[in-house]
């Protein structure tokens, strides 16, 4: 029945490969993207309940079942909350639906709950941390001053050409008496409009959008630079999270071993 899920799980992390490279470009992955993936996917994680409870191990299945319902309602709720994107929602409830324990046995071993879509969610969210450690060794050395959230947070880009980065503008630029002030957008104001639903204004909008923006655009211009956030799509580190899920194991329960040994 391990079989099943191999096959399964070879589809599931090219399809998610190939699913983070159109979230990185057009920040929205279509719903077929996954139908491909679905063919062979349906038939296989089948045929794993199938040969569960035909050779009696009902409870196994049963909490499997349980399982998977519990953390895709869990990831569904996230989107609904605006703390999660669509893309990452599904991606995470087609890796629980479809791979709910381990194909392989990691080099670190099983971790005590032995959820494979829990452990890609748990190293997904350890890997997303060592983006803003990354981003502010950068400022540091490219001598980028913010205040010191931010530094965690973005980096400065030509304002002139900010169409053509990638992220989340981090600033509300406004001109008084010919004078350009720069205001840093408040994380509390990111997460509030997330809340409410509202949505950030992406670099992308500027280069697809100009027209709709030409005003932003002319700001940014004469601005010399603005800062923007880091815009890599969580559906990223959650392909990064089933590959070291995979290959690996539990990051955190690892990591947890290494220091309670020490």
């Amino acid at each position: 029945m391990i079989i099943s899920l191999i096959t399964v799980a070879v589809p599931v992390f090219i399809t998610l490969c190939y699913a983070s490279y159109l979230d990185i470009r057009d920040r929205r992955v279509p719903f077929q993207t996954w139908y491909p993936m679905c063919v062979v996917a349906v038939p296989a994680v089948s045929w794993f309940y199938f040969t569960v409870f035909t050779k009696g191990d009902i409870y196994t299945g049963i909490f499997y079942l349980g399982l998977t319902g519990i953390l895709s309602a869990a990831f569904y709720l996230l989107a609904a909350m605006h703390l999660f994107g669509g893309a990452d929602a599904w991606a995470m409830i087609f890796i629980a639906a479809c791979i709910p324990l381990f194909p392989v046995t990691p080099l670190f071993g099983y971790p005590p709950l032995g959820s494979f879509p829990f452990t890609v969610f748990v190293n997904a969210v350890l890997l997303n941390l060592l983006a803003p450690l990354g981003i502010f060794l950068r400022n540091i050395a490219m001598g980028n001053n913010a205040p010191i959230v931010y530094r965690f947070l973005g980096f400065p880009v030509d304002g002139k050409k900010i169409g053509e980065s990638f992220g989340f503008v981090m600033e509300d630029n406004q001109e008084h008496d010919g004078v350009i002030q720069r205001r840093f957008l408040g994380v509390r104001d990111a997460i509030r409009d997330a809340f409410k639903g509202n949505r950030r204004l992406y670099t992308r909008d500027l280069r697809v959008n100009p027209e709709e923006h030409r005003e932003e655009l002319d700001l940014y211009a004469r601005a010399g630079h603005v800062w923007i956030s880091y815009g890599v799509p969580f559906i990223v580190p959650i392909t990064a999270g089933m590959a070291s899920a995979l290959v690996l194991g539990d990051l955190l329960f690892t990591l947890m071993k290494i220091i309670g040994g020490l």
